[in-house]
C-alpha cells in the first residue's frame, strides 16, 4: 500500500539520474544471471536484466542476489526509493541498496512494450571525446 505523502511516478516520466523514484511495475521478462565483480572490495555478484513496465512504458530493472529470485515473470512490484542511473548509454531502474521492492497483490493488465525507454541511447560525459589539457604559457 503507497504511504501518505509517497509520490507514485509512471514509466513514462523516467529520466536519467531520479532518485527516490516509486513506481508500480509488472516483470514482463527476466534475463539470464551473469556474476560480476565489484571494483570497489573485489567481490562477485550476480546480476539479472529484468524488463518491467506499466501502461506507459517499460525500462530494464537491474536484479542483485537475492532479489533475482524474489520475483518472477508475470509478477507485480512496488518499488519504493529506486532510482535510475545510464549503464553503457542506456537508461536503468534500480532498486539499490536504500531501495525497497515488494509484490503486490495488483493486477497490471496491459502493459506498453513499444515504448521501452532502455533502447534510447544517451549521450554521456564518458562518450564524448575528450580535449586535452594544454597549460598556459607564463611569460
Amino acid at each position: 500500500m503507497p504511504e501518505k505523502g509517497v509520490e507514485f511516478v509512471k514509466i513514462d516520466s523516467l529520466k536519467p539520474h531520479l532518485k527516490n523514484v516509486n513506481l508500480t511495475v509488472k516483470i514482463i521478462d527476466v534475463g539470464e544471471p551473469r556474476q560480476v565483480t565489484s571494483r570497489k572490495d573485489r567481490s562477485v555478484h550476480t546480476v539479472a536484466e529484468t524488463l518491467v513496465g506499466d501502461e506507459t512504458g517499460c525500462v530494464v530493472l537491474s536484479l542483485w542476489d537475492d532479489q533475482i529470485n524474489a520475483f518472477d515473470k508475470g509478477d507485480v512490484i512496488q518499488i519504493e526509493n529506486g532510482f535510475t542511473s545510464l549503464f553503457r548509454g542506456s537508461l536503468r531502474l534500480n532498486i539499490g541498496k536504500r531501495g525497497n521492492a515488494q509484490k503486490v497483490e495488483r493486477k497490471l493488465e496491459k502493459v506498453n512494450t513499444e515504448n521501452n525507454l532502455s533502447k534510447i541511447v544517451y549521450e554521456s560525459s564518458w562518450n564524448r571525446t575528450r580535449i586535452p589539457f594544454r597549460r598556459r604559457r607564463r611569460y
